[in-house]
């Protein structure tokens, strides 16, 4: 009677194990094929459509997905060290270049009595995934800058590192370290500091504090600029 009852249970325990192992083995892509859903509304469906295709990779899908937007700027500022002078700025920062991690910005700022003017564009290319919320890129592109005292132009080349506190736009540090005419007489160095807050889904509020060093002069900016993420 125990032998009968030891065969009974070892055969109970390989018809689950090879149940278990069946079920293990079905992919998500048939478990999907099998469900009961009407075919109009899969065409409708671009995700369901997806998924019936090809199960995606969501982690990866996560880390391919920039972590920031594109933003248009305009905005207001102070020239503390030009007689706290006022003025505007505006411009467009990282234009996605395709699938790529490359983008471009362009900017353009001038104070109201002309005395001060800067405008320029970059390309920068990040070196971890977009969608990583620790970014470092170096930047070369063109700058031209004017002061009271001085005026330079010629190419800019430095590095920035963005901190995304919020994905999508959401919230944002950036801290960028760069030089015009690196090596020559003219020599200036940039360092610009950026905080950015999403206030609507496609608005933000950003801050710029930017010290800008020759060997005639220290020049400061301080800027509030409003953000359209499109």
């Amino acid at each position: 009677m125990k032998g009968k009852l030891f065969i009974f249970c070892l055969g109970l325990g390989v018809s689950l194990l090879l149940t278990c192992v069946s079920s293990r083995c079905e992919t998500p892509t048939s478990q999907a094929q099998d469900l009961d859903i009407s075919p109009e509304i899969i065409k409708n469906s671009p995700v369901l459509r997806r998924w019936r295709r090809r199960v995606p990779n969501v982690l990866e899908d996560i880390r391919s997905e920039p972590s920031f937007r594109t933003r248009i700027r305009l905005g207001y500022s102070y020239f503390s060290s030009s007689n706290n002078t006022g003025g505007i700025n505006f411009g467009i920062e990282d234009v996605f270049i395709g699938r790529s991690n490359f983008t471009i910005s362009a900017q353009y700022q001038t104070a109201f009595d002309g005395k001060r003017q800067t405008y320029g564009t970059d390309l920068y290319c990040y070196l971890r995934p977009l969608g990583s919320y620790i970014n470092l890129a170096p930047l070369v592109g063109y700058r031209y800058l004017q002061t009271h005292d001085y005026s330079t132009k010629g190419v800019n080349v430095g590095v920035k590192l963005l901190l995304v506190l919020s994905r999508g736009g959401g919230a944002d540090i950036a801290v960028t370290q760069s030089w015009v005419s690196p090596g020559s007489n003219e020599e200036v160095g940039l360092t610009t500091v950026s905080l950015g807050y999403a206030i609507t889904p496609h608005l933000r509020l950003s801050t710029d504090i930017e010290q800008q060093n020759s060997r005639e002069n220290k020049d400061s900016r301080m800027g509030i600029v409003l953000e359209w993420m499109p």
